[in-house]
């Protein structure tokens, strides 16, 4: 087959348009951050203008140094060719944005809005994205190039299905059509499944397309990253082999780079094959994921899927090389050659030759399926993680263990001493995010044949993790305590990546104690540099990983430098928006004349890139791993405060062991924390607090409610995210919730607060330099208390708090920062009821919302807090007054409930969004229009509207009512919230609820009848009454409002929306 030609590249000075991926979900998650910052700086390096757009505030892509215009918009084709209109680009680079943005792209160049522009595609062209998109031409393309591909079928309704499946056969596999991160995937093993799994696979797919395929469970799944040029220059990056085996999403498997069962033979297979899928497919220029399944027995390979896009395997692929993918792509998408682009790590070589690595890479998924307890927990073709760490070593065993550690899920290594089940073994056929800890609980010391057969994971892996647990029972346990341990077995145990406390676990010592013992003995890591050639050429990116070998490449400096400790894997309550801050803390030490030091192992994130900071140390946030580095590099600081909560509890165990910890002091960080501290510092300074006490038994608890008064707030100590939060109303419910709470953080007691209801909570940013403090910005929750801040939607500046209540914060505030010693970034949260203004909790560290305080001031607060860390005062910085916001800047948080049917997606005090969105406006009404727009459940603006409200909230449904009445809405209403709205002499149709039968409230959501719902339930029964019809409502994309307070802003914004289209702004011309 002839190589198809890019066209000739694209002139200097051109103006690129990159569309973003919008909020992170489950699928599409902070590496398109990571890559859109890569092509923003690429392109703007050679010369070019680049526009952004994205609607995640939380991005560094969204900075608005980082692109000559940004727009935080919603990622619509309608606002799109808005901002083409404005900004008349030369062409779009559709690649860096994940399935949103190439699926955007797609729909402005078939709608004719890049032509009727004059606007090119570049780096994929269209009809490459179709065939690649398209699963029927993807099949048609293989097949007429000789690829071999599943056996498969293209259903578009269940009555299809039923008729094909007798040529598939069960089990099946249903692939949902131009969907990401395996939404919509399913497999069918029965008649009785079919329907359901053929349903969900039709209705998650925007074409309502979807794959019936041959299942392949068991097969073997091995991944390529592959680029190639308009030259023809073809490049294999990184071939990537999941231990998981072919059911299992690649995002949900754990993986190791490079490919380790593979011979050369099967691996340069699986080479020629990749490169005719390219040519197959004419991707003319930049990077693509290929996926391939191969039979464990037979060899057969077969190809899955390619993506022609920068995917989430290129993040891993990127940072487990240190080939910038992302960078690559946007270059030789504007015309460059792989031969033409040098190589950064090695600056001698070109990007054309291959990478080569000496280690070994392991990505283990992070799971959050303790916030969704009625889940299905099982892993499938459809991916559930919200995060990932990555690890490297010398060896699958150092690397698999140091990626363990990294999780931060209280598991220190493969080890049999980790909690398990006694159902293990028979767990172990079900593949869960606790099966490779089951494995551990239950592998045997000979032949481990039911293991094999009930993972599918390949012997020589199983093989691997036999020999840590061997040398764990025969050296380990067999030693005579801490002192029968020598250097030789402690080097040994290092070498398989064994932690200390783990070391400690097994002979009956504590982690210092063996870290003690092991410095005695010299038994101290070295760090080697990630180099892209396997140390054939010298590596001039201080790019590092711990192991123990004799040799140390690490060659640190003797200049003053700085520690700033990441966050680790994502995970809900802990997100982008700490990397974000750690970025910004790299850049704003550097400018300052410090060598910044970079300690963080998620391969996702802006801030592991190599030229982030001036070192970077790929490793698990521990403290054994953390006080390495610290002994290595001795710097002069180390920052705990932008990472969130995991370097926060890192805190206490770095002070003891003499660490220079930059910011609020540790024990003000500690009194921030402790219950009864906080409370006591509340009490010195007459600060308001709602009345609380902590309980470390039923017992203590009841007595606690008893003198509060019910409903209390019940929370465990030192968890983020709302962990196991709940509202208890009784004591049935509070011994409920008490069982929660312990499991969820057994070492501390429990925090029972009283809960002040109908609240109105307000959100504070702040920066100190522990003699002033400035407020950054004031945020009002759209959502009334109770709802995690999170989960809730904000405002800045705050629409309804009176000038009254900001004093009384803006005192609070500063007088809580003062007394703390705060030096840096704090967040203080406040409810307000009855003119009483209390203070809920004060968190002296970075908050999830300090991105998009930022974005709406234009102030870069993380860079500032980073340098009155480093001895600047607020006056120096010229940062003394809280900075004006020019009209309503709205967060709204984007939540995952599509990809966990069954889960009631009532928001509640335990945070479960994965992701957020930013709309921006004169009018609160537009701003708050456009932040659900981008959210992707945009407000209707005429149809039909169903209200069903607690008796409380019927006395306020009436305005709301009244005012849909006068835009025209059909009310809909249950009976009691009917009856209540017809004595108005509002016109009100009755609807049935789901256990009245017939055509109820469900079933009109799932026909399309209803366009927008609002429903305000209390109390259990309530709470089920409702619950399949708001399970119906996330599944069918219906707006779905839960609160009288969000429901008002709804309605401010169906009103502007009625009275105005929608303008779009870049950031620098709002600043401007």
């Amino acid at each position: 087959m002839s190589p198809t030609l890019n066209p000739k590249p694209l002139a200097p000075g051109s103006t690129i348009l990159i569309i973003g991926s919008g909020p992170i979900v489950i699928g599409q998650g902070c590496e398109f951050d990571y890559s859109g910052v890569q092509a923003c700086k690429a392109l703007r390096s050679a010369g070019h203008r680049v526009v952004l757009v994205n609607s995640n505030p939380a991005t560094i892509m969204t900075d608005p140094q980082m692109a000559d215009a940004t727009y935080v918009e919603p990622l619509t084709a309608e606002i799109l060719e808005q901002i083409i209109a404005i900004e008349r680009p030369d062409a779009l680079l559709p690649t860096v944005g994940g399935q949103t943005g190439l699926n955007l792209s797609v729909e402005l160049a078939e709608s004719k809005v890049l032509e009727k522009h004059a606007v090119q595609l570049i780096g994929a062209q269209l009809d490459a994205i179709r065939t690649a998109e398209n699963r029927y031409k993807f099949k048609e393309a293989m097949l007429a190039a000789g690829v071999p591909v599943p056996h498969s079928h293209f259903v578009h309704s269940i009555d299809e299905a039923q008729a094909l499946i007798g040529d598939i056969g069960y089990p099946a596999l249903l692939r949902s059509s131009f969907t990401l991160g395996g939404g919509g995937g399913g497999v069918a093993h029965s008649a009785q499944d079919l329907v359901a799994v053929v349903e969900h696979s039709l209705r998650e797919s925007p074409v309502g397309e979807a794959l019936l395929e041959r299942s392949l469970l068991g097969w073997k799944e091995y991944e390529l990253e592959v680029m190639r040029d308009r030259a023809d220059n073809f490049v294999v990056v990184c071939s990537i082999e999941n231990v998981d085996p072919m059911g299992v999403h690649t995002g949900d498997s754990i993986t190791v780079a490079p490919a380790q069962t593979l011979s050369d033979r099967e691996y340069q297979q699986l080479r020629d094959l990749a490169r005719v899928v390219l040519r197959a497919v004419r991707v003319e220029t930049g990077g693509s994921n290929i996926q391939f399944a191969v039979h464990p027995r037979t060899g057969e390979v077969l190809v899955i899927e390619m993506n022609p896009r920068v995917s989430r395997s290129s993040a891993l692929a990127s940072k487990a090389t240190g080939f910038p993918i992302a960078k690559i792509a946007a270059l030789l998408a504007v015309g460059y050659t792989l031969d033409q682009i040098p190589n950064d790590i090695t600056r001698v070589t070109p990007v054309s030759f291959e990478p080569s690595i000496d280690y070994t890479v392991v990505k283990l998924p992070r799971w959050n399926f303790e916030k969704f307890p009625e889940a299905d927990h099982a892993l499938g073709p459809q991916m559930n993680s919200v995060g990932e760490v990555m690890a490297i070593g010398r060896t699958f065993p150092e690397a698999l263990n140091k990626a363990i550690r990294g999780l931060d899920v209280g598991i220190a290594g493969f080890s049999r001493s980790a909690p398990m089940s006694e159902e293990a073994a028979a767990e172990l056929r079900v593949p869960t995010a606790q099966r490779l800890f089951q494995v551990a609980a239950v592998l045997p010391d000979d032949l481990p044949d039911e293991v094999i057969a009930a993972t599918s994971f390949d012997p020589w892996f199983v093989a691997q993790m036999q020999k840590l647990l061997r040398f764990e029972s025969d050296t380990l346990r067999a030693a005579t305590g801490l002192e029968g341990l020598e250097a030789h077995h402690l080097r040994t145990a290092k070498r398989l990546g064994i932690a200390d406390s783990v070391i400690g676990k097994a002979v009956d010592a504590t982690e210092n104690a063996v870290r003690k013992r092991r410095k005695e003995l010299g038994v101290t890591p070295v760090f080697y540099r990630v180099d892209t050639c396997a140390a054939e050429f010298e590596a001039h990116t201080p790019y590092l990983y711990s192991t123990y070998e004799a040799h140390d490449e690490a060659t640190p400096t003797q200049q003053r430098k700085v520690v700033i400790l990441g966050g680790g894997p994502n995970r809900i309550g802990q997100g982008i928006e700490f990397d974000y801050c750690c970025v910004h803390a790299c850049w704003a030490l550097r400018e300052l004349g410090y060598e910044t030091i970079m300690v963080n192992c998620n391969p996702e994130t802006v801030s592991t890139d190599y030229d982030t900071a001036d070192r970077l140390y790929f490793e698990p946030l521990t403290l054994e791993d953390v006080l390495n580095i610290i002994d290595l590099e001795q710097p002069e600081g180390v920052i705990v405060q932008f990472g969130g909560q995991t370097p926060i509890n890192l805190t206490p165990g770095m002070s003891a062991a003499g660490a220079p910890i930059w910011g609020t002091p540790p024990d003000s960080i500690d009194l921030a924390e402790d219950r009864e501290r906080f409370g006591a510092l509340l009490r010195k300074l007459n600060i308001e607090h709602p009345q609380w006490g902590t309980a470390t038994s039923l017992r203590d608890a009841r007595a606690v409610a008893a003198r509060v008064g019910y409903p209390v707030l019940v929370r465990p100590s030192y968890v983020l995210g709302g962990r196991a939060m709940e509202i208890a109303y009784n004591d049935q419910s509070l011994e409920r919730f008490l069982k929660r709470a312990t499991a969820a953080a057994p070492e501390g007691p429990v925090l029972i607060d009283k809960f002040i209801e109908n609240a109105v909570e307000v959100d504070v940013d702040a920066l100190a330099d522990s003699k002033r403090v400035v407020i950054a910005g004031v945020m009002q929750h759209i959502e009334e208390a109770g709802i995690h801040s999170g989960d809730s939607a904000c405002v800045l500046p705050p629409y309804k708090v009176s000038q009254y209540h900001l004093s009384i914060i803006r005192d609070h505030t500063e007088r809580l920062g003062k007394a703390l010693k705060v030096c840096g970034l704090m967040n203080v949260q406040f409810a307000i009821k009855n003119d009483v203004v209390y203070v809920i909790e004060v968190n002296p560290r970075a908050s999830r919302t300090v991105p998009f305080v930022s974005k709406a001031t234009g102030k870069p607060i993380a860079r500032l807090a980073a340098q009155v860390m480093a001895s600047k005062s607020l006056d120096d910085l010229g940062f003394t007054e809280m900075p004006s916001v020019d009209g309503f800047f709205v967060k709204e948080a984007v939540l995952p409930f599509k990809r966990f049917p069954g889960v009631d997606p009532l928001l509640g005090p335990e945070m479960r969004s994965t992701g957020e969105v930013m709309g921006h406006a004169a009018q609160f009404g537009h701003a708050f229009a456009k932040a659900q727009m981008a959210a992707g459940v945009p407000l209707p603006i005429s149809g039909t509207v169903l209200l069903t409200v607690n008796d409380f909230d019927k006395g306020a449904i009436l305005e709301i009512a009244r005012d849909l009445h006068r835009m025209d809405f059909k009310l809909l209403a249950t009976s009691g919230t009917a009856e209540w709205i017809k004595r108005s002499g509002l016109p009100v149709g009755v609807a049935r609820k789901v256990d009245e039968g017939g055509h109820h409230i469900a079933k009109m959501v799932s026909s399309g009848e209803l366009d927008l719902i609002i429903n305000t339930p209390l109390g259990q029964i309530a709470y089920d009454d409702s619950r399949a019809m708001r399970a119906a409502a996330v599944l069918h994309d219906i707006p779905l409002l839960t609160t009288l307070s969000a429901a008002q802003a709804a309605v401010n914004g169906i009103r502007a929306l009625r009275a105005n289209s929608l303008q779009v702004r870049s950031l620098q011309q709002h600043y401007s």
